[in-house]
Parts: C-alpha cells; structure tokens; sequence
C-alpha cells in the first residue's frame, strides 16, 4: 500500500483548478459505508433544490458535490481522509464535513418551500415544499447551535403568497433568532420597495437578492413574472443600508449568456459594491423539458472567476469580511480571493 505522507496531502489539496473541474461536474458517486446520514445535506433552496449532496473540505477550500451514482468522480475512504477519484486517479484528498443545516457552520434554512413564480431554471415551484413556522425554524437553529460548531444563521426563502408578506415573515423571524443568538444573521429574498430596511431593523447584517442574469432576454425568457430592474434597484439601495461587503447576487452561469454579458454584469454590480455569486447552473429533471441550460466546463468557471476576482479588487470590496450565506459557505462555486 502506498504510505501516504504529509507532502502526499498537500499535493492533492484542492486547488482552484481541481475545484473547477469538480463543480464543473457537480456531482461524485459516494461509497456507503463513509458516512451516516449527518454527512448528507439536502438542498431545499433554488439552484440545487432537491438533491442531497456532501461537503468536501480539503486545505482551506469547500466544495459541495450532488450525490449520483453515475458520477464519473468517486469517493472512497483513505485512513482518516477520504480521497476523489477521477478516472484511475486520486486529484484530491479531504475530510467530509457535517452540515449543520444545509452546509456546514451555519443554521441556512428555507422559510418557504414553495413559489408562486415559475423561474424556468427553479425547480421549487414544482417541488411545492412546506412553509416553515417562527417556531420551526428556532428549533432548526436551537439544534444547530447545540453542536458548537455554528458560525451563521442564514435565511432564504420562495415566495409562497406575495413578496411583501415574505419579507415580513423572514423580518419577524430575525426579530426572534436576533434576541436569542449573538451570531450574525444573513437573508436571500426576493425584494420589495422597503424590504432592505425592514430586514436591517429586524437585525439582518446582510442580504442577497439575486439577478439570475444579467442579460435582459434570458431573465425575460427564465423568470417571467419578476422584474431585473427591481433586482438590481433594490441591490443598489441595501448597499446603502447594509454597507459595502454586505450586499451580494446570485449571478447564474449556464443558462446561455456570453462571457461579454457576464463580464459587462460584473461590471455593473461590482461597480456599485455588490458582490457577484457566480452559480453555475445545476438542471433538474424537474425542469427537464428547459433547452440550452449547460453547467458551465472547468476553463469557462476559471475564465470568469478570474475576471470576477479583478473587478472585486479593482472595487477594493472584501470577500472575507462577508460572515453569512453563500460567501461564508463557498461550495457551490469558485470563491474570488478564497479560491482564486
């Protein structure tokens, strides 16, 4: 048997290419006897609503991987590491880790598994989850924080009846967790006229709202009943309450745009202190009768992070100075300044 040293390790840590080429994939077959079910999340939230998957962490870097059995990447158990295999070949090791809810170190849940708007890409519409009560989602968090690792309590969230009284729950809901847990508290909603100061006075110390795209006609053709101009409107004014750092986007990759379109949207939002999340997409059988959506290859996922790495630093904005949601968990994509 090969003797596995230190030097072995830090020769097949994650880097940002080999954690390129496995979100590019997105998903690993996973052998039965690693783990029990706490290892094993399960996504209620739109891009990956619906599959369980794993969090991989290898060196300073995350990622999560949809388990499927007909992944061409493995994970196996190697000692106290697990490894990822590719073909004959180990191109990373690892440890598992739990997440608490959703992803590891943050309490993130969904308040309303369901919507009333049809995003062609979002299988939650036809998912049509539960609604979770005040009482529900303080108990997720009570048992979140009971294991000693939570770092973050993050809130997203359908629209089960109309935007405003979405807001208005989630607002009523980090009124409670606020009294309860000195942790900082991030949501991802979609917007209304005042939903950045209703979430900031119930204690939220960040937000997401998610343009999807950025190009007009694909936002037009994937989410036909919302509007990109009150997406974008909304960012511009939660950078004026929650400050800079504070303010991020979901920005999808994978749903037919041009590199130029994507750079030209960076652009736009970093320019204004809002920092892009790069998604690529994950397609669900769901939404299998949806063409044209392609997860984005490894070299297109460097290419962009690496134009998205530029533009947040030419704005002088801190990816690290973010403490919740996606910016603090960073498996799903190619983290600027963390991974790249």
């Amino acid at each position: 048997m090969k003797c596995i040293t230190m030097e072995t390790i830090k020769e097949t840590e994650l880097n940002a290419i080999i954690k390129a080429d496995l979100i590019s994939i997105g998903s690993a077959q996973i052998d039965k006897s690693l783990f029990p079910d706490q290892f094993k999340s399960t996504a209620t939230a739109v891009p990956g609503a619906g599959g369980s998957s794993i969090f991989l962490r290898s060196g300073s870097r995350r990622v999560r991987l949809t388990i499927n059995d007909l992944s061409p990447l493995r994970i196996v158990p190697e000692d106290e590491h697990v490894v990822v295999i590719k073909g004959d070949d180990v191109i990373a090791r690892g440890v598992l880790e739990r997440p608490l809810c959703h992803c590891p170190e943050q309490a993130y849940i969904t308040l309303s598994e369901k919507c009333i708007y049809d995003c062609q890409f979002c299988p939650v519409p036809k998912m049509q989850g539960e609604i979770k009560s005040c009482k529900k989602v303080q108990q997720m968090v009570a048992e979140a924080y009971a294991t000693g690792e939570l770092k973050a309590i993050s809130l997203t969230s359908g629209v089960a009846v109309s935007p405003g009284k979405e807001v208005k729950r989630a607002a009523d809901i980090i009124k409670h967790l606020s009294r309860e847990y000195d942790l900082p508290i991030g949501v991802s909603i979609y917007p209304t006229k005042d939903s950045s100061e209703e979430l900031y006075s119930a204690g939220a110390c960040e937000v997401k709202y998610n343009v999807e795209t950025m190009d007009p006609e694909l936002f037009r053709r994937f989410c036909p009943d919302l509007s990109l101009h009150t997406v974008l409107d909304s960012l511009e004014n939660a950078v004026n309450i929650f400050g800079r750092n504070r303010v991020s986007s979901n920005f999808i990759i994978g749903l037919g745009e041009s590199d130029e379109t994507v750079r030209k949207g960076i652009e736009h939002l970093t320019g204004r202190c809002i920092i892009p999340i790069l998604r690529p997409i994950s397609p669900h059988s769901l939404r299998n009768n949806v063409k044209n959506i392609n997860r984005p290859d490894a070299a297109r996922l460097l290419k962009l992070g690496g134009m998205l790495k530029d533009m947040i630093d030419r704005q002088s904005l801190c990816v690290d100075k973010s403490r919740t949601m996606c910016l603090l968990c960073t498996g799903c994509y190619l983290t600027p300044q963390r991974d790249i």
